[in-house]
Formats: structure tokens, C-alpha cells, sequence
């Protein structure tokens, strides 16, 4: 979505507008996966999950032994596997947040040359309502879907935790020595 310069002059460096961030982020290979259909955005999240399950597998087995506790085993590899799909999703989360709040402002905050040389430029009327019906169109429907990912997330967690208490109630781990 490119949108008419309504400034005769910027001074903020073309990278760090808020506008071009915002297109640089829909096209980045990661960040534009909450954009994608529904069906194409959960495929990929549940790509996440089942390659985490590398990791997760052999760490809950080496703890619960597969063939004797399955039910803990399968508890404890998912919640792990989920655990790293959070830190996808929060990341998603973080940057989209990031980029619809540099929109919303009324100034750009931005560095001419370095970090030690921060400017502020307000934003004229035109681009301040043109950046705020981006966020109310664009960037909100991809955080409220982010949202709900991470409560299913939370809801996904809260029932391996009812699964791993069920499964202490069924079969109680044996004393130690």
C-alpha cells in the first residue's frame, strides 16, 4: 500500500518513517504471516509447534519415559513445544504493537545520523489521520488476531495443566529412593 506524500518535506530519514515501517513489516517474510489467510496463518504456526517437538520430545522423554507415563510425556513435550511457539507469537505481538504506536503518535520520533542525535518531527494533520486510518484498518485486525492466538495459547496451556493433574490423580509417580 503505497499513500501519496502529503508533506511537501520530511525530514525523517525514508527507513525510520513510520509508514515505511509499516509496509517493510507486511512484506517481511515472518511478520507477514498474521496478514496471510486464516487457514495459511495457522498452518504456519502449527509448523512452529511440530518442529519444536525436536527439542521438546527428547527432553520430556529423557524426563518421562514414553512407554511407561504417555500421558506426561505427551503434557509435558506440548507444553514445551508451545512454549516456543509463545515466544513466535509474543515477538509477532511486540513488533506489529511497535510499529501501529510509532503510526498513532502525532510526532516521529528519528535519528538523523546516529544514536546520540534524536529529532522529533510533528506530524501535519494529513499525516497524522492518514497513519491512524492505516491502524484502525491495518494494524489492529492483525493484533486482535495475535490476541487471540495467544489466549487460545493460554486456554491451549490451562488444559495440558488440567491433562498433567489428571494424569498425577490416575497414576501417582512413584517415591523416590
Amino acid at each position: 500500500m503505497t499513500a501519496p506524500d502529503f508533506t511537501p518535506f520530511c525530514p525523517v530519514p525514508e527507513d525510520q518513517q513510520p509508514l515505511k515501517e509499516y509496509e517493510q513489516m507486511r512484506e517481511a517474510w515472518l511478520f507477514n504471516w498474521p496478514v496471510q489467510p486464516r487457514w495459511v496463518y495457522l498452518r504456519k504456526l502449527a509448523w512452529v509447534w511440530l518442529w519444536s517437538w525436536l527439542i521438546t520430545g527428547p527432553t520430556a522423554a529423557a524426563s518421562f519415559a514414553p512407554e511407561r507415563w504417555p500421558l506426561r510425556f505427551m503434557v509435558l513435550a506440548s507444553e514445551g513445544a508451545l512454549f516456543f511457539l509463545l515466544l513466535l507469537v509474543l515477538r509477532l505481538y511486540l513488533g506489529w504493537r511497535y510499529v501501529g504506536d510509532r503510526l498513532q503518535k502525532p510526532e516521529v520520533i528519528y535519528e538523523e545520523s546516529g544514536w546520540y542525535d534524536g529529532q522529533t518531527w510533528p506530524k501535519p494533520p494529513e499525516v497524522l489521520m492518514r497513519d491512524r486510518l492505516v491502524v484502525s484498518y491495518q494494524v489492529q485486525p492483525i493484533l486482535q488476531r495475535l490476541q487471540k492466538t495467544l489466549l487460545g495459547m493460554a486456554i491451549a496451556a490451562a488444559s495440558g495443566l488440567v491433562l498433567w493433574c489428571l494424569a498425577a490423580a490416575i497414576a501417582p509417580l512413584p517415591a523416590p529412593f
